[in-house]
């Protein structure tokens, strides 16, 4: 017989100190499953809570990018993709002077950006999928005119003879301002330069086009200008070259394939006979 058992059956009376001293135990014991069934079952709640949080910001944050980012083949930031080399009007004359562009490819909208500066002014020139296939279609088909001597020395019929189509530029004067936004009509032709108008250039006409940002407002910024670079035979496939998407890709390391993306879970049905 246990000395608990001993009290409990009344064979004699606890001393004061084992009373006080079971008594402080029992409370005890009762406060600290409380307590401790309590703390736990808070943090489990906190717990699942931040997980079910972070599951959804994830989710959200993808379907947010695809929504926001329809043409995206890559959730990168933009990458340069090299420098070309272009013509460009000269200052009251026929002829023309040489400029560089740099590129830069943004992933999240499949663009590529020309960047160049030309009369203080600093201009971003974006390329689309589809521009771009046009340059390089249009390019083709202006070195087939220039190899079997069709084309004229009439700027009225050659400007727009490969297509047109709208693009969209930005620009600004310096760093600090806030740059203009245009979305002007683009025309791809030739146009002979130079001394004597003697030598013809692959041309891309930017027309000059309104301010979307001054549209709605009482703002008097100046339009956009109208600019034509002019490309050799040689500058205009290298800008081709580094127009390719498969080139623009590989900038960016490797890059998941959707379709080879194998599922978490693999669905087996047994073949119907």
């Amino acid at each position: 017989m246990g000395l608990y058992s001993l009290f409990e059956n009344g064979a004699c009376a606890p001393p004061p100190y084992l009373v006080i001293a079971f008594s402080l135990a029992n409370f005890l014991g009762v406060w600290y499953t409380v307590i401790v069934k309590t703390w736990i079952c808070r943090y489990i709640r906190r717990f699942s809570l931040l997980g079910l949080a972070v599951f959804i910001f994830f989710s959200c944050r993808t379907m947010d990018v695809a929504e926001k980012y329809p043409d995206m083949v890559a959730d990168k930031d933009p990458v340069s993709a090299g420098t070309v080399e272009f013509e460009i009007d000269r200052f009251f004359s026929s002829n023309v002077d040489k400029k560089e562009a740099e590129l830069i490819f943004y992933p999240r909208y499949n663009t590529v950006a020309l960047e160049f500066r030309y009369q203080t002014i600093r201009y971003r020139q974006f390329w689309d999928l589809a521009g771009r296939q046009k340059f390089v279609q249009a390019l083709e088909q202006y070195k087939e005119d220039y190899t079997a001597r069709n084309l004229v020395n009439k700027y009225s019929k050659s400007r727009s003879v490969y297509g047109r189509f709208k693009g969209k530029i930005e620009w600004e004067t310096f760093s600090i301002t806030t740059p203009g936004l245009a979305y002007p009509t683009i025309e791809l032709g030739y146009r002979f330069r130079g001394k004597d108008s003697g030598s013809p250039y692959f041309a891309v006409l930017q027309q000059s086009a309104k301010d979307e940002y001054t549209l709605n407002s009482d703002s008097s910024k100046p339009d956009s200008l109208q600019i034509c670079t002019y490309y050799t035979r040689a500058q205009g496939e290298e800008l081709a070259r580094l127009f390719d998407q498969s080139f623009l890709l590989s900038l960016l390391g490797p890059v998941p394939d959707p379709e080879n993306i194998l599922p978490d879970e693999d669905e087996y049905r047994e073949p119907e006979y």
